[in-house]
């Protein structure tokens, strides 16, 4: 087993893991400073490329960030979503999740549940290839974004999706948008950790979006903390550009190249 997951597992129920989103090698530096896993998400849909969902990044577009954030990673895990129909089958599963790994070196790959495909993330466990699940709210397959695991019966088919899936071999598993006893009742019935989006801090770890927590995308549903505001800085910064190239201040004479090298 990859010993960087061997050390997210040893963290259950001993130190919370830190988990942010990264889409290329200068995020991916900083991050990596700091968090236990780097997830190249398909949240980029939205973040880089201003679609409704995460329906139309492709693998190709998965696997060229991810090949940019790799550059940047020394200790963190980095794991890497799945788009949307890319595992659709067992055959068609193995064959991406093979050449995502292979092409970008990442130590695992995410993807989301839709209650049956747990003899796929079996499939790829046995081939060597380590996997994250994701149930709550999943993007891929629900259109609707609500809170899940609002009553016992609901609470009940997570906590059985999430032992499914750690039984079929993931070594760790997202809950996204479900309630605290929904996440405290999983995070307290299974081994593997539970990584939270929207679900409390009973789960073992959290995760969000960069750009959100940064105050860059301007999505901000009540679970983001957005613990900068640089929509604001860079727009303070562009404007003072925009003036000092309209008053004749950008570039100086003495900013001029004058032959030498760019960096």
């Amino acid at each position: 087993m990859n010993l960087k997951i061997k050390k997210i597992l040893s963290k259950k129920d001993k130190t919370k893991i830190v988990s942010l989103t990264a889409y290329s090698e200068s995020i991916a530096k900083i991050l990596d400073k700091f968090c236990d896993i780097i997830l190249v998400g398909d949240s980029m849909a939205n973040v880089l490329y201003g679609h409704n969902n995460t329906h139309k990044i492709t693998l190709d577009n998965i696997i060229q960030h991810t090949l940019s954030v790799q550059k940047s990673i020394k200790k963190s895990l980095l794991v890497v979503d799945m788009p949307k129909g890319t595992y659709s089958n067992p055959k068609k599963a193995l064959k991406n999740a093979s050449l995502i790994m292979k092409k970008t070196k990442c130590d695992a790959i995410k993807l989301e549940s839709n209650k049956v495909n747990f003899n796929i993330i079996k499939i790829l466990v046995k081939k060597k290839i380590p996997v994250m699940g994701h149930i709550g709210y999943t993007p891929q397959f629900k259109k609707k974004f609500k809170l899940e695991g609002v009553n016992k019966k609901e609470s009940d088919n997570l906590l059985r999706e999430a032992k499914l899936i750690e039984k079929a071999g993931a070594f760790s598993i997202v809950l996204e948008c479900v309630t605290p006893d929904a996440a405290k009742l999983i995070t307290k019935n299974i081994k593997i950790p539970t990584i939270g989006i929207g679900a409390s801090l009973f789960c073992d770890g959290q995760i969000l979006v960069t750009d959100d927590m940064l105050g860059l995308s301007g999505f901000y549903p009540k679970f983001v903390k957005k613990y900068s505001d640089l929509n604001r800085i860079i727009e303070k910064a562009v404007k003072k550009y925009t003036r000092d190239v309209i008053l004749h201040n950008f570039p100086k004479k003495k900013h001029h190249l004058n032959g030498t090298k760019l960096r």
